[in-house]
This record gives structure tokens, C-alpha cells and sequence, in this order.
């Protein structure tokens, strides 16, 4: 499921800002990448995440600044004053062009290197954010989640109403199949010979039963079903709804094979097609 979250928490002097993105994914991967002197917060990030997240692809930015008034001067002013002082003094006496501030400032020890904060100074602030993100990722998620629910049953009763129009058709599909059967065997015997009437019951026994679609329609209503009330459970249930889809698409597929009939074959394109849509949905489902 796609969605964004931010949280920012401040101590210490610093302000910690944590960002969240997710986009679909049949798993849980965490893509994090932590600042030099924080890779010891890692696994306990990530696990914070995982404790509340279970699919989708997350990626993590992390932004640590100082606040104002708190910043260490990066120039040893001091030193530079010096130094300035004294190359004003040398340029004087050579007669060469006075010294410029950027002059000053390659010269070694000028330019202070800023120190990376310590994991034990950030560790508290940088969890207090990122619970932030969280929640304000799984709130993105809830929003699209109720518009994903409206598009998931609406789909189901799709589902349901082809594979009821596919059933209503199978007893004149039967029926249509047996007479071409008598025809077709008339059509080659003529009247030289004829075929005993046991033989032919046995073989329009034989016709129904390859046209028997009844268990395949049952499994589907129960996948349905079981899909449904996955659906009003408040966990995350998007692997199994995604198994689900499979099973539903799987007897689709069988329904089609077993029904050489256009109008059925009609109907189960349109039904592949609910579940295909089923399926793509699925893939945002926590």
C-alpha cells in the first residue's frame, strides 16, 4: 500500500526529521540508510518498523540539524584572525595585494570539521520521530484502504454475478450438447445402422460429466466468501486475500476450459476479468 509519513522531534540541540515512504510489495523490505556514527540504531529502527508495518516496500530518509543559537561555529576565528593579521603584515612589507578572506580560509586548521552527533545523544529523539512518521503513514494508508475496500466488494459482487449468470446457463448448455450428440451420430450412422440407446446414454453421461461445472462454481462462491470476511477482520490480511485470488482466478479458469459454450465463454472473460481486478487491488492490502 503507497502512502507517506513525516515526524520531527527535537533535544539535545538538534532537530531529528524522519520520512517514510511505502509503495507496494508482496513483502516487508525496509530500505534505510543511517547517518555515520548511527549505523548501532539500525536493527532497532528497523524493528520499530516492522513491529507496525507487514507488507510494502519502505523507504527511510533521515535529516539531523542543529538548532538555532546551537550551531558550532565551523571557522576557528581566532586563528584566522591571526593569520589574516599576519599576511597583512608580509603583503605590506613585499608591496603584494592584500590577503582575501578566502585566502585565510585554506589555509590548515581554519575550517573545523563538524562532529557527527553521537547515537546516544540522538537515539531517543530519532525513535520519538520516527513513531511519528508511523503513525502519520498507517493514517495515509487507512484513507486509502476505505476507497480500496469500496473497490474490492464491488468487484466481489461482480464476481458472484457472472458466475451466477455462468450457472443459470449450464443446464441449456447440457441440453444443446446432448442433441448435437445425437446429431452428430445420426449424421454419421444414416440409416444403415443404428446405435443402441444404452450406448448413447452412456456417452451423453460421459458429455455431462466433462460439462459438470458445479464443483468449480461451489469452490468459487466459498472463495468469495472467505474473501469477503477477510475483509472485516482488523489485521493485516493482504497475503491471504492475494492466495485467495489466485484460487478464485484458478477455478475461473477451469470453468472455461469445461464449458465449450460462447455465451458461458463470454461470461468467464468478464469474470477473469473481476478477479484480475481483484487481484491487482489485493496488491495494495496491508
Amino acid at each position: 500500500m503507497t502512502g507517506f509519513g513525516a515526524g520531527t522531534a527535537e533535544g539535545a540541540g538538534l532537530a531529528v526529521r524522519v520520512e517514510l515512504r511505502s509503495v507496494n510489495h508482496r513483502h516487508l523490505t525496509i530500505q534505510l540508510r543511517m547517518p555515520s556514527g548511527l549505523a548501532s540504531l539500525e536493527s532497532e529502527v528497523e524493528g520499530r518498523i516492522r513491529g507496525r508495518l507487514s507488507r510494502g516496500a519502505i523507504g527511510v530518509a533521515l535529516t539531523i540539524t542543529p538548532l538555532t543559537g546551537s550551531e558550532k561555529s565551523l571557522i576557528d576565528q581566532d586563528l584566522a584572525a591571526r593569520l589574516l593579521q599576519e599576511l597583512a603584515s608580509l603583503a605590506k612589507k613585499a608591496q603584494l595585494h592584500m590577503p582575501d578572506v578566502g585566502s585565510v580560509l585554506s589555509l590548515p586548521g581554519v575550517l573545523i570539521s563538524s562532529e557527527a552527533p553521537a547515537a546516544e545523544d540522538v537515539g531517543e529523539i530519532l525513535l520519538g520521530a520516527l513513531d511519528m512518521a508511523l503513525g502519520d503513514l498507517l493514517n495515509a494508508r487507512e484513507r486509502e484502504g476505505a476507497a480500496l475496500l469500496t473497490d474490492l466488494e464491488a468487484n466481489l459482487v461482480r464476481t458472484e454475478e457472472f458466475a451466477a449468470q455462468a450457472e443459470k446457463l449450464m443446464p441449456q448448455v447440457q441440453v444443446r450438447h446432448q442433441e448435437a450428440l445425437r446429431e452428430r451420430v445420426g449424421l454419421l450412422l444414416g440409416d444403415s445402422q443404428g446405435v443402441s440407446e444404452q450406448d448413447l446414454a452412456r456417452e451423453i453421461a460421459v458429455l455431462a460429466d466433462r460439462l459438470d461445472v458445479a464443483e468449480e462454481l461451489t469452490r468459487l462462491d466459498a472463495h468469495v466468501e472467505h474473501f469477503r470476511g477477510k475483509l472485516t477482520l482488523g489485521e493485516p490480511v493482504g497475503r491471504t486475500l492475494d492466495f485467495l485470488s489466485q484460487e478464485l482466478l484458478r477455478e475461473a479458469n477451469t470453468l472455461g476450459s469445461k464449458c465449450n459454450d460462447a455465451h458461458v465463454a463470454h461470461l468467464v472473460v468478464e469474470l477473469k476479468a473481476a478477479i484480475e481486478r481483484l487481484r491487482e487491488q489485493v496488491q495494495n492490502v496491508e
